[in-house]
């Protein structure tokens, strides 16, 4: 195992809800301003003299130009200002709104009973996902790999969010999970970017954990039992989105493989063969698109 540097240890921190006001049960996972700029116009020559204070008709007319022109721009930036339609603004309250999610939207919202995957699987088939399994939204204290929460620390753990699905055949298995951390914007592309570089998300001691339910298809979906997986790290959202696939029978996995090699064209892995990878990239990208889509209506202004 390659070594990975990491800010510290992993210290999740799970913030309470305020005194006297538990959360409604149907929403609920466990039951100096810039100087002026000054123009001057250069005095217009006549035969050869200069006649002071007077303009000729060209340079009156840049002028006016001119003038229009930054009024036009000034009063565009004044009606931005005025609209709330200031593109900054926007992106501050919809990466605000994004970390609010884990306690003010339903489960059902973020995962779906049932997630249509059409075209994600192998050859562009189509693909059903069941939901068998939602965990208790939780702290990450065990939840990753120590290694995987040592390379998560910077970021923090507000929140953790996870459900288990099957496919149609219940041959796979696959746990999808969303992590609110509690960092700003400038933290999670720090993040973002380290696992860019680093490739840190096609490293199999970087796998995240899976959520086997008792008396489901998942109940023997274990750590040996990993065979494919993909982390995202979201730069609009304080998110963590991932997903690990396996199969349902149990069996163990010698050589996992991450899922954008999984899909590859020419992929023989078991992994590849038996369409992990597809499982594992399909549903992640189906529940990272429901979390975009909710922020984009939670950061929604009333009219």
């Amino acid at each position: 195992m390659n070594a990975v540097s990491g800010a510290g240890a992993w210290s999740p921190r799970s913030p309470a809800h305020p005194a006297g006001s538990p959360p409604d049960a149907a929403h609920s996972w466990s039951a100096a301003p810039a100087a002026r700029p000054v123009v001057t116009f250069a005095e217009p020559e006549t035969s050869g003299e200069r006649t002071p204070g007077r303009l000729g008709p060209r340079t009156a007319a840049a002028a006016a130009c001119l003038v229009l022109g930054l009024g036009l721009i000034g009063g565009a930036v004044t009606g931005s200002w005025l609209t709330g339609d200031g593109g900054d603004h926007a992106s501050v309250n919809a990466y605000t709104a994004a970390g609010t999610l884990w306690h003010s939207v339903p489960v059902d919202e973020l995962f779906p009973p049932t997630v249509q995957g059409t075209g994600a699987g192998p050859g562009g088939a189509d693909r059903t996902w069941t939901r068998i399994a939602v965990a208790p939204d939780s702290g990450c204290a065990h939840a990753f790999d120590p290694l995987l929460g040592k390379v998560l620390a910077p970021v923090g753990c507000r929140r953790l969010l996870r459900a288990t699905y099957t496919d149609a055949t219940q041959s796979h298995v696959t746990t999808v999970g969303l992590l609110f951390t509690e960092a700003d914007p400038a933290a999670m592309s720090a993040l973002a970017a380290r696992f860019r570089t680093e490739h840190l998300d096609r490293r199999a001691d970087l796998m995240p954990r899976p959520y086997a339910a008792p008396g489901t298809a998942a109940a023997a979906f274990g750590d040996r039992q990993r065979a494919s997986w993909t982390v995202s790290v979201l730069t609009d959202a304080p998110v963590v989105a991932y997903a690990v696939s396996g199969w349902a029978d149990g069996r163990t996995v010698d050589t996992p493989q991450p899922a954008a090699d999984a899909v590859g064209s020419g992929a023989t892995t078991a992994p590849a063969q038996a369409g992990l990878g597809n499982e594992a990239q399909g549903l992640a990208d189906r529940i990272e698109r429901r979390l975009r889509k909710t922020v984009g209506t939670a950061s929604e202004k009333p009219a």
